[in-house]
């Protein structure tokens, strides 16, 4: 089941960093059908107004990447409004892409849904067989309910369902917000604020030894399209590089990007989360995909994109 150009395309989350990079990409290609709805002009908590929308719009393809993320300080502060708000999203946007018979539906699931301590790289099959990173276990939960919810609806009602498992994703567009960003934007934004300030020390949560794997937006773009193309399966699948750093090897290279030249200070106090997460994506690599950017070209241009536009 192809798209093309013709089709109507539903993009939920479409402010977001994935969400914008993606309406950005599908216009360069030609695709002018886009269905962009804001938070304000469609609530998707809310079932009847989700409903509406999808029948009186009639989208043939849905992206449903709208959600509320945030980093372990998030997670920690607001968790009733993950489990709540994203859950409450995709039961909407799953009951009214069914009924209204839309053709095929993205469910992006995400690296945190795996076991703490899955075997490494994780692969798919690792999937509940064991407890989930504690510190973001609202967001993990509701991210699970999504996924079985997604092959549930497949199963019973015959729906195309694609359901991608993401690694972490930074880029142009990522949240620079303190409550809300991940550990790029947020180590980032404090080691400009360091060098501003002529700061001799930065402090960072944690040992500094967790091992994680990044991935950047545009080819997080890249891989929906395809696997919206290609796969016709609603078995999960990774979406990952296979190329991990250590939080202390980011940090330095992330400082080194904002010049900023004092010491990095590493509060062992604070919680590492995981200790290792990097995502078997040998599945999708033998359909013929793979990533394009260089950590440290994305990084690079992340920060000048960024602080650029702010400056």
């Amino acid at each position: 089941m192809m798209m093309n150009s013709a089709n109507i395309i539903l993009i939920t989350g479409a402010s977001g960093m994935i969400g914008s990079a993606l309406q950005k990409r599908l216009m360069k290609d030609g695709y002018s059908n886009l269905l962009t709805p804001s938070h304000s002009e469609l609530d998707l908590r809310d079932v009847q107004a989700t409903a509406s929308y999808f029948n009186s719009h009639k989208p043939e393809y849905v992206f449903h990447l709208a959600a509320r993320v945030g980093g372990i300080q998030a997670n920690s502060k607001y968790p009733a409004q993950f489990i709540y708000d994203n859950t409450a999203m995709q039961t909407s946007v799953f009951e009214a892409a069914h009924k209204s018979g839309v053709k095929k539906l993205l469910f992006p699931g995400s690296a945190c849904t795996y076991p703490k301590l899955a075997k490494q790289p994780v692969m798919e099959s690792e999937l509940l067989t064991g407890s989930v990173e504690p510190t973001n276990i609202a967001y993990a939960v509701a991210k699970i309910n999504g996924i079985i919810m997604a092959q549930s609806f497949a199963q019973e009602y015959g729906m195309s369902i694609v359901i991608p498992m993401l690694t972490n994703t930074y880029g142009v567009g990522d949240s620079f917000n303190t409550d809300k960003s991940h550990v790029i934007p947020a180590l980032m934004q404090r080691f400009r604020d360091a060098k501003l300030s002529n700061l001799p020390e930065v402090v960072i949560w944690g040992t500094g030894k967790a091992l994680r794997e990044f991935i950047y937006v545009d080819d997080v773009v890249d891989a929906f399209i395809f696997l919206m193309q290609s796969l016709e399966s609603h078995d999960i699948i990774n979406v990952g590089t296979m190329q991990e750093v250590s939080i202390n090897e980011l940090a330095h290279k992330i400082a080194q990007i904002a010049g900023y030249t004092g010491k990095i200070h590493f509060d062992t106090e604070k919680p590492d989360g995981a200790p290792r997460k990097i995502l078997d994506s040998n599945k999708l690599f033998g359909m013929g995909w793979k990533p394009g950017m260089k950590l440290e070209e994305g990084l690079r241009l992340m920060y000048d994109t960024h602080f650029k536009v702010m400056n």
